[in-house]
This record gives structure tokens, sequence and C-alpha cells, in this order.
């Protein structure tokens, strides 16, 4: 199924992109939920998937965590099923994200959908990333506030709200209307019947996420092992002193590691592709020869890529879940970044080199692409 946006992606994100939320009324029209709630209920009872069950009774707060064994303890309201990375597991919901590739594929997470009882929904609450939320069946009301400093609070471990606020936005979603809040702003939606959400979600890396990451990559490459030294160290007055230039100089140490361009392309690279949610991995059994993708691409058999799978490219370099394909052949590694659905024709003559191939079938053999059945 397609989905399509009526959108002006420019006008957009000239005026509202991480600027100010907004309701798209009608943004996808004649809009057809691609999952029930049975489904979703189903996925929430595997062990892979990452689910959670909020609930406010009595005015307390209730959170557990998938998976799940039954739903027969809930009641008719005042609950949700909330579920990460459908489009993992999910192919058709996988559709949805793909409307918002007007923004880049790097700054995409995933799809996130929720299941809510009438009075369901998880309280007041702000995000530290963009988000889409997508109305499917049934209705449901958002408020969203100005974007001001707010304390934020634990009514369980598990759930961070922030105090009750002013709505600057106020309105009942119906199917196919669509919410964007940017990071920062606090919102809560809340079911007025059984609905379905889907919330495209952004991602966007903190500086400590950034340091952690490179530190580790430092490590596993055994970078930076050269040492601090001072043949002409400065006289001081005081042993105890370290002097500002010491200090430039051990800082200009660690920012030497960074400014290394290859070396900072090839760990963003790995970094950003990685998947931050587990993928629906299914490798082929028996694996695939070289020779019977070649067969199966000539006769015209597309291969289509994993849901949730991230395929960036940096300069030339494509980078699949955290790897760096290594192939002279730039037009055919384009298309495998560009296209979600892969044929012969995308990969031109890349076809007739046997490296190329063996490396393609590593790809398939690892249950990044599947063949469509």
């Amino acid at each position: 199924m397609e989905y399509h946006l009526t959108l002006n992606w420019p006008e957009f994100i000239e005026r509202y992109w991480q600027k100010r939320p907004v309701v798209l009324k009608r943004g996808i029209s004649n809009f057809i939920d691609p999952i029930s709630p049975d489904e979703l209920a189903g996925l929430a009872m595997e062990n892979e998937v990452d689910s959670r069950l909020v609930s406010h009774q009595d005015g307390k707060w209730q959170v557990s965590h998938g998976p799940f064994e039954s739903y027969d303890h809930l009641g008719e309201n005042n609950w949700s099923l909330l579920v990460q990375a459908v489009n993992n597991w999910h192919e058709p919901t996988a559709a949805l994200m793909r409307p918002f590739r007007a923004l880049p594929d790097w700054r995409m997470d995933d799809l996130m959908i929720s299941f809510s009882v009438p009075g369901g929904g998880v309280g007041p609450h702000l995000d530290q990333y963009d988000v889409f939320i997508i109305q499917g069946t049934g209705r449901r009301r958002w408020r969203v506030g100005e974007k001001v400093p707010m304390k934020q609070h634990c009514p369980h471990p598990d759930l961070l709200q922030v105090d009750p606020f002013e709505g600057i936005i106020d309105e009942e979603l119906e199917p196919g209307d669509i919410l964007y809040i940017p990071p920062g702003f606090p919102h809560e939606g809340y079911s007025l019947e059984n609905s379905l959400n889907y919330s495209v979600g952004f991602r966007a890396p903190s500086g400590r996420e950034m340091i952690s990451g490179f530190a580790d990559y430092v490590l596993q490459r055994e970078l930076g092992s050269y040492r601090y030294s001072d043949p002409d160290v400065p006289a001081r007055e005081h042993p105890a002193d370290i002097l500002p230039q010491e200090l430039d100089k051990l800082r200009g140490m660690m920012l030497d590691l960074i400014n290394e361009p290859e070396h900072f392309r090839q760990w963003f690279g790995e970094f950003v592709s990685q998947s931050r949610h587990e993928l629906d991995v299914a490798p082929p059994e028996p694996p695939y020869q070289a020779d019977e993708i070649y067969d199966a691409l000539q006769q015209g058999d597309k291969l289509v890529r994993l849901g949730g799978l991230r395929v960036l490219r940096i300069g030339e370099d494509v980078f699949v879940n955290g790897e760096k394909l290594d192939s002279p052949h730039r037009p055919a590694l384009e298309s495998i970044a560009s296209h979600m659905v892969l044929t012969a024709d995308t990969f031109g003559d890349a076809l007739e080199d046997p490296s190329f191939l063996a490396m393609l079938a590593a790809l398939v053999n690892s249950g990044y692409w599947f063949f469509e059945d």
C-alpha cells in the first residue's frame, strides 16, 4: 500500500520543522490502517518486540513491559498499548515511513504504534525528538503547550511526565490527520474511542552518545595510542600547577582524533546506520549462492529491503546496519541506498562482477534483503 502526504515540504520545513507544532488536517487522505489492533497485540506478545502497557486508574499510573501473555485483565477504558519499531516487524506498516523521506533517512528513527481505549494515554510529557503522529482508526484529542522550561517528574519509575500546561493546540484528530511536534513542546493525547496512532519518530544524537560511540570506535581500532610529550617543559611557580598551554595541548590531542575526516566519516557511518531496535532478521536456509541471486534477478525477481534496516550514504560510501559496503560500483551502491526494492536494472553491469555479486549474496544471506514472494 502507498501513502501520500498532502504537504508542501519546503514550506513545512521553513515554517514548522523544529520550530512550531502544527496539525495537518487530512495529511493523508482516505487513510487506511496498515495493521489491526489484534495484530498489534499479537506483536506485543513476541520476545524481541519492545512494548508496554500504560494505564491510569483511580489517579494511579501503572506501566508494564512486554512480552505480554494475555490482555484479559484490562478494563474498558484508561489504558494504552504502545509498540516500538513496528516497521521492523510488520512489512505493511513500513510503508507509513516512506512519505517522510523528504527529510533525511539518517534523521529518521522508527514507527511506534499505540492502541488506546477511551481515556487511554501516557499523560502530559515532552520528547527530545521530532515526531509526526498520524491518527488511524478512531478519534483522539491532543493538546500541545508552548515550549518553556518545565520540570519533569515520575508518577511511576517508567514514566516521565510534566505538570499541566496551557494548550496552544487543542484538537480532535480523525483518521488521516497528522500532528507534528518538535522537541521540547509538552503534549498530551487521550482517546475518545478505541483508536490507533502511528508515531513517526526521529533521532537526534546527543553529544554524550556521540562521545561514547566515538570512544568505542577509538578503542576497537586502537587509535590515539600516542602519548603526551613536552621536550620544552615550561617552568612554573608552583610544581602543583597545570598550565593553560598544557591544558590546550591535552585538549588538542583529543580533538586531533575527532578531526581526522576519514575516521570521523567511518565512525559516524557505522554509528548512525545501526538500528536502535532489534531487526526481524531471517537469514535464508540454505544460504543463496551468488549465481542463484544472479539468475533470480535476471528472471525479474525483486529484492526487498528489510523493514527498519538503516542504509545510509556519506560521500560515495554506503553503510548498512553498522558496516561499510566494500565495492567500486558506485551507481549500484547508490541504488542500494536510495531504493527500497531492487531489480536487475538497478544494479546495471555491477551484476557481471563476481565480487559485487558475492557482496550482494552476503547481504541477502544476512537477511537484510529478501526476495519478494
